[in-house]
């Protein structure tokens, strides 16, 4: 470098971008593992786009994946990084994408464990469009719980008239399953913790208290006939279904996929719905006031450890989302 060219540098130095925060953790733990580290920015491939991310939910699973619980079916590569929903801007296109453009709104989901991050590479077949009405908390909320509540009362074949039981109903899946399941003509009982009464009797959910005597109380709440039952709980609502009288067809679990196996009922959860096509029709939903993701807390990305701690105590009702 000549001489005057070395004291225009010094005069006016290349901008250096700020470093892009992400969540990692290193090994197997509980939420002091994980830390958030500043990483390099994210470059897009052929038919992906880098997302600035606005708000991106946590869920249980991740919380399972980081403790070790998962790591049989969904092993870590230390360092990892965390969280599937996500919705933001379009920052960058990579080359053959026509779908989007740079500063585009958008909602989806990533399957490479990355969105609890300011910048997040996505397939752009995993983004849809961000309705202009629906709030960034809950548009980074939908993915997970909503494909997952489409798939369960998809998978019990509600008709209306049908009685269905929905355990852990005020939790983040429980909460569109039970709106999902009304939409469909369904009665529906949902099992909660009393504090969240309000909310299920607004949304035309008949609540019935977890604990001694549950059984007796559904029975009572339903008549004496249940038709279909969806666990996103676990710990023994599979035997309780089938205690009711409930056909292992009509019962479906997201989380005990072991008594599922043994009892013949079944395990449809986000898998099962993660496209786009279900995500329009989720979002169109939300937009047009006949679904809702309640929030329950937000969280800078900083306060990461925090929010999975809230999240841990399972009591909230809806979701908790980072707001990168």
């Amino acid at each position: 470098m000549n001489p005057a060219r070395a004291r225009l540098f010094k005069r006016h130095p290349r901008r250096e971008l700020p470093v892009p925060l992400a969540v990692r953790f290193d090994e197997y733990g509980d939420v002091d593992v994980l830390n958030v580290v500043g990483v390099p920015r994210p470059i897009p491939g052929p038919g992906q786009v880098v997302v600035k991310v606005m708000a991106a939910a946590i869920n249980p699973g991740e919380a399972s994946i980081r403790k070790g619980l998962l790591d049989a079916m969904w092993p870590a590569t230390f360092p990892s990084g965390e969280g599937s929903d996500l919705a933001g801007i379009v920052a960058e296109v990579g080359t053959g994408v026509t779908r989007f453009a740079v500063g585009d709104e958008v909602l989806g989901f990533v399957d490479t464990r990355a969105s609890h991050a300011e910048f997040v590479v996505a397939d752009v077949e995993h983004l849809v469009e961000r309705p202009g009405n629906v709030p960034w908390e809950v548009a980074g909320s939908l993915f997970v719980v909503g494909t997952t509540a489409y798939a369960a009362v998809r998978a019990v074949s509600l008709v209306p008239g049908d009685t269905v039981v929905v355990s852990g109903a005020a939790g983040g899946v429980g909460t569109v399953a039970v709106q999902l399941a009304k939409a469909a003509g369904a009665t529906v009982i949902g099992l909660a913790s009393d504090g969240h009464d309000p909310w299920l009797v607004d949304h035309g959910v008949v609540p019935v208290a977890y604990g001694d005597g549950v059984v007796e109380r559904i029975r009572t709440a339903s008549g004496g006939h249940v038709d279909a039952f969806i666990d996103t709980f676990g710990g023994g609502y599979v035997e309780m279904a089938l205690s009711l009288g409930v056909a292992p067809e009509r019962i479906d679990t997201i989380i005990d996929h072991e008594a599922a196996q043994k009892f013949g009922a079944k395990t449809e959860a986000s898998a099962a719905a993660a496209n786009t096509e279900v995500l329009c029709e989720l979002a169109a939903m939300i937009a047009d006031g006949r679904l809702e993701i309640p929030i329950a807390a937000t969280y800078p990305l900083a306060e990461v450890r925090e929010a999975y701690r809230t999240l841990e105590q399972r009591h909230t009702l809806g979701k908790i989302v980072l707001e990168p």
